[in-house]
């Protein structure tokens, strides 16, 4: 297991530059998404990581060890890219040995290491199919053994499971996480899927134009962003103006108390971040206890397991998040509360 430091990490081609500057800390064993939209710089940084590009200015350390400048072949990494990139005149056990083999690795330690990942990545009743034979998630697993089969002391993933379908996209995140708990192999994934992110990494470094925008875990970033801009990406779509004052936040629909005891606040201007699945939504005001909305149901959208009601309030949109017990008629008038501890904002510069 390795630890992976990013100190000061630019990346300039030319005269555009792709990072601006990171600075990450990945712990010895532990899984890191980099995560965020097209373009921001998340690939970059995972091939800085690799070996694969040379930081402009900068250092990245492997156990305190400075490897900015050492060639990727020297750096004990495994990369699986989002194409497979399997031979298709291979066998899936040939296609697994194969870069052991081009090492010079003995044909006895090549057998054993075989049967060992086999078992790991259960792959073992395909050993003689061709990548032609194979699902999606199968040829996954299959360009995850071949790089695990080499020991790397840094697994680095590059949106490995961009070209599968929602059902396997989700069985290989169980999958990897739980092959990656097994292992305890220090891991780097990049994705621009949050529901990916959020159920693989012990951490989130989520990256905005070259820049690290917050580090942090999957639960921190999703109900306790540091800035609108990450709020709205992780999916956030109750942001309302707020102007605070003594632990209440003013809206337009009406006042919050906020839970100061624990989450400390300064007077003045922010965001108020209402997650729809913390909002109980109430068909008689006298179930309310405090931080009571009213307002009239104007949208429902039924998903199976759970209803999003479109609900406004005082001219302001509310969405608010229940499971499918029951189904609250458009028009309905309801009222709406939150306890202060569900409350996060988001407070502008002083």
């Amino acid at each position: 297991m390795t630890k992976v430091q990013l100190k000061g990490v630019r990346k300039d081609f030319g005269s555009f530059t792709a990072i601006s500057q990171i600075d990450l800390d990945i712990e010895s064993g532990e899984l890191v998404a980099l995560l965020g939209p097209s373009g921001c710089g998340k690939t970059t940084t995972l091939r800085m990581i690799a070996g694969l590009e040379v930081p402009t200015y900068g250092h990245i350390l492997f156990d305190d060890d400075d490897v900015s400048e050492v060639p990727v072949q020297d750096r004990n990494v495994g990369m699986v890219f989002q194409r497979y990139a399997l031979f298709p005149h291979m066998t899936v056990e040939k296609n697994v040995m194969f870069g052991l083999k081009v090492r010079g690795t003995p044909s006895g330690e090549i057998k054993q290491r075989l049967e060992d990942i086999l078992d790991v990545v259960q792959l073992e009743q395909f050993r003689h199919r061709f990548p032609a034979q194979l699902s999606g998630g199968q040829m996954q697993r299959v360009a995850i053994a071949r790089t695990l089969i080499t020991n790397p002391s840094v697994l680095m993933m590059d949106e490995p499971l961009a070209n599968l379908d929602t059902k396997l996209r989700g069985e290989m995140r169980r999958f990897i996480r739980e092959l990656q708990q097994r292992l305890g192999i220090t891991t780097i994934f990049v994705t621009h899927d949050q529901v990916e992110a959020m159920e693989l990494a012990d951490r989130v470094a989520v990256i905005f134009d070259g820049v690290l925008a917050q580090y942090d875990t999957p639960e921190a970033l999703y109900q306790r962003p540091n800035s609108v801009e990450i709020a709205d990406f992780m999916g956030a779509n109750n942001i309302f103006d707020a102007q605070v004052s003594n632990g209440v936040a003013k809206t337009a629909f009406g006042d919050l108390q906020l839970d100061t005891d624990t989450k400390p606040v300064r007077d003045g201007t922010g965001r108020v971040l209402l997650r729809g699945e913390a909002i109980d939504l109430l068909l008689g005001e006298g179930e309310a206890s405090q931080n009571v909305i009213t307002g009239k149901v104007t949208a429902r959208e039924f998903f199976g397991a759970t209803v999003n009601y479109t609900v406004d309030c005082k001219g302001e949109t509310i969405i608010v998040n229940e499971q499918s017990r029951r189904m609250v008629d458009v028009g309905q008038d309801v009222w709406l509360t939150i306890q202060p501890q569900r409350i996060w904002v988001i407070q502008d510069a002083a």
